[in-house]
């Protein structure tokens, strides 16, 4: 189970709405050395001032204008030394910066942990609405799964491998 977390900005005149972050570790893979692999999902709840559809078209919008393109591979940010995406993860939580979108969520110890290991996160940004996705409320993994593992969110999702950076001391 992993919580959600909710980035609003006036959510009333806002065209995206409520936008959920779901961090979640997978399980390590056969021959990964134990190593699981961290994610986070950004999606809308599909309750912006215009509805689902309109709110969708928003966030294809934003995330185009970020060089992320819905529908295509994962791109791979860890070789770009200038992104206008980036993620810190420190004290158990990451902070997921886009030019369109600040928002910081709590990671379980396994999460962090995959991450600092890796030094990468994978990003699925979709723009399908998940309005069953609460800000704040626990996500079951069943549920989780269910979204994540449906055939429609690879095409309708913008994909990335991120860097994960930590605080220098």
């Amino acid at each position: 189970m992993t919580s959600s977390t909710a980035a609003t900005s006036d959510q009333q005149n806002s065209l995206l709405g409520t936008l959920i972050i779901v961090p979640w570790a997978n399980e390590p893979a056969p021959g990964s050395n134990g190593a699981a692999t961290p994610f986070l999902l950004v999606c809308s709840r599909g309750d912006g001032r215009d509805g689902p559809g309109p709110g969708a078209k928003a966030l294809r919008a934003e995330l185009e204008k970020t060089g992320l393109w819905i529908g295509e591979g994962t791109a791979d940010l860890t070789r770009k030394t200038q992104s206008p995406v980036t993620l810190l993860v420190e004290a158990g939580r990451a902070v997921l910066s886009m030019p369109f979108l600040h928002v910081q969520c709590p990671v379980t110890p396994n999460w962090e942990k995959a991450a600092h290991e890796s030094g990468t996160a994978y990003l699925i940004c979709t723009v399908r609405p998940w309005p069953e996705a609460v800000q704040g409320m626990p996500v079951g993994a069943d549920q989780l799964r269910e979204f994540v593992s449906d055939e429609q969110l690879v095409p309708t999702s913008a994909r990335c491998l991120l860097p994960v950076r930590r605080v220098r001391t």
